[in-house]
């Protein structure tokens, strides 16, 4: 129980001996003002049931705080603000009980599957994966944290259209080349084919055009167009021949998707396959239509009826038989939860499907899958950077790989020309880059709440000031090279009479398992990144107002240095929520 716990719980008691009120909660914050006081206690909700003003109420609560309680070193009221000053012993109290549970996880016995990233294998990943990335794993970092166990999955799109587009492009312009051949990228050689596919398809679109037929039929006309539908078909048929090719591109691919997911930081403990998948749901249809659930048209096909929830008739067979992707997703999220004894499935995927998983989470309820509640749909919103939106057919997509490489060269411009690496060998130069880089990268990223769109600034990420990724890594430097001058090791020490910025960082210190839970609770590594940059302003608050090297009295300067070691194990704790490495040296 942190120090806000312990007042709003006595103010509680107060307000029941005071004034014969029950379970009243008042707000309290962290005082921000010039005011005398450690937090302000918001009267306002009580004026109404009291019938008193807002000054009166604060002056009696002060008061029967003071009396009634050991709490309060001494309080004042400004325009019905309660300002109260806690005693020292809080505090002192406070740091110890931090230390001592700061590897304590408590076990919620409950797991949860996270689901993420989720490629097509006809391109490499891309800005829009990057996010949902580093957004799905470090949700999974977060409720781990939290107490929770947590299977971080994906299901890689390895079967369609689109795949056979790239696999018939390399048979007909790709004359023999392998990655190996041509020292590409596995996944950015396919990719580009793909883009070779769409330049070809387009061009004899133009030439059926020019012989007098509507867009629309050349683009079902196009004989590329009309490959590929065979090529699925034969896919789809188990044609040996067409089988071996879409295995061989897609081993190249998953090789490259490894070399990104290496360097961005991620993992995954499942990988499921589409291909696996997409014939998962059709037994749920006949289920469907005995329970009278989904009913079926004349020409066959298979629809759910969810006007009365607000949404349209969902299609879930087609006429012919064959599924779509919503009988997948149905098939799939049962089988999850047949495989795995799981509470939760988070599903993280951009705000462009909102209205897919609306649909998928009614359907499994009227199917009366239970567990349908524990369904959450991690919605984000679309990266952009300042120039603007890609195109991944026309092959001028936002590359994850250079993305990365252009953190690093920006990361090494920047170091250089501000003289941080000097006196560095090149291997360390080259891991402080990348750590720089790649954590820039994802602070920037993860800092933004998830629900809104972002534009993604490159330069301005790597910046050594403000609300930065570097800006937090080198604090953390900068506690390394105090606590390897002092020579740190961790020992008691007697209490002390504490200044108000060592107050205010064991307060920030105290908060990181509330924000770890709220952020579990709310799915938003944003609430840890901002927690971590105002944990940093305080600490360098702390560190200006505060001698510790030249510190004469020795119990002083040890508190000191096992404050500074506690926040540096905050620090590196809460990046490493956002899959962000720190380093010692910066």
């Amino acid at each position: 129980m942190n120090i806000k716990n312990i007042i709003e719980q006595k103010l509680a008691e107060v307000i029941l001996n005071v004034y014969q009120l029950k379970d009243i909660q008042l707000e309290i914050q962290e005082n921000k003002t010039e005011f005398e006081g450690d937090f302000t206690v918001v009267t306002f909700p009580l004026v109404k049931q009291l019938k008193k003003n807002p000054e009166s109420i604060g002056l009696e609560l002060g008061q029967a705080l003071t009396e009634q309680t050991e709490l309060l070193e001494s309080f004042n009221v400004v325009k019905g603000f309660l300002n109260v000053k806690v005693k020292n012993n809080f505090f002192v109290d406070q740091f110890k009980t931090v230390s001592e549970q700061f590897s304590v996880i408590e076990k919620k016995n409950a797991t949860v599957m996270v689901e993420y990233s989720s490629p097509n294998t006809n391109k490499p990943l891309h800005l829009g994966h990057v996010r949902n990335n580093l957004l799905g794993f470090s949700v999974a970092q977060i409720l781990n944290e939290a107490g929770y166990d947590v299977i971080k999955t994906q299901i890689i799109n390895d079967r369609g259209i689109h795949i056979c587009k790239s696999m018939l492009a390399w048979e007909k312009f790709g004359e023999g080349k392998t990655p190996q051949t041509t020292v590409t990228k596995g996944d950015k050689f396919v990719g580009n084919y793909y883009v070779e596919f769409d330049k070809n398809y387009k061009k004899e679109i133009a030439e059926l055009v020019e012989q007098g037929i509507s867009e629309e039929q050349a683009k079902k006309d196009a004989p590329l167009m009309k490959e590929a539908q065979k090529m699925l078909l034969d896919w789809e048929n188990g044609d040996e021949k067409v089988r071996d090719l879409w295995k061989e591109m897609n081993s190249w691919v998953y090789e490259g998707f490894n070399q990104t997911y290496k360097r961005l930081g991620v993992d995954f403990d499942q990988v499921q396959y589409e291909s696996n998948t997409y014939i998962l749901g059709k037994d749920l249809i006949q289920e469907g239509l005995d329970k009278g659930v989904l009913y079926k048209k004349e020409d066959g096909s298979v629809w759910c009826d969810l006007t009365d929830e607000g949404l349209d008739q969902k299609l879930l067979l087609r006429s012919d038989g064959t599924s779509v992707y919503m009988t997948q997703d149905l098939g799939t999220a049962v089988e999850r939860f047949k495989e795995n004894n799981i509470q939760k499935l988070i599903y993280t995927v951009g705000n462009e499907q909102d209205y897919h998983f609306q649909v998928l989470f009614k359907i499994l309820k009227k199917l009366g899958y239970e567990w349908a509640d524990q369904l959450f749909h991690l919605s984000y919103g679309m990266v952009e950077l300042p120039n603007g939106k890609m195109k991944s057919r026309e092959g001028t997509v936002v590359d994850a790989d250079e993305l990365m490489q252009d953190m690093f060269d920006i990361a090494k411009s920047k170091s250089e020309e501000l003289g941080k690496l000097e006196n560095f060998s090149e291997e360390e130069k080259n891991h402080n880059y990348e750590s720089i880089g790649i954590g820039a990268l994802k602070y920037f990223m993860l800092k933004v709440d998830p629900k809104k769109k972002m534009l993604f600034n490159p330069e301005e990420s790597i910046d050594f000031n403000g609300n930065t990724g570097p800006f937090i890594q080198y604090t953390f430097a900068r506690i390394q090279s105090l606590l390897t001058k002092a020579n740190f090791t961790m020992k008691e020490t007697e209490s002390i009479e504490l200044s108000q910025s060592e107050k205010e960082l064991i307060m920030q210190l105290a908060n990181y398992k509330t924000v770890v839970a709220k952020a579990a609770e709310s799915l938003s590594p944003a609430l840890v990144a901002n927690y971590l940059y105002d944990l940093v302003k305080s600490y360098n608050s702390f560190y200006q107002n505060n001698p510790i090297l030249i510190q004469e009295d020795e119990n002083i300067k040890q508190y000191r240095l096992n404050l500074s070691d506690l926040t540096a194990k905050t620090i590196q704790k809460s990046l490493k929520l956002l899959g962000i490495e720190t380093v010692n040296r910066m």
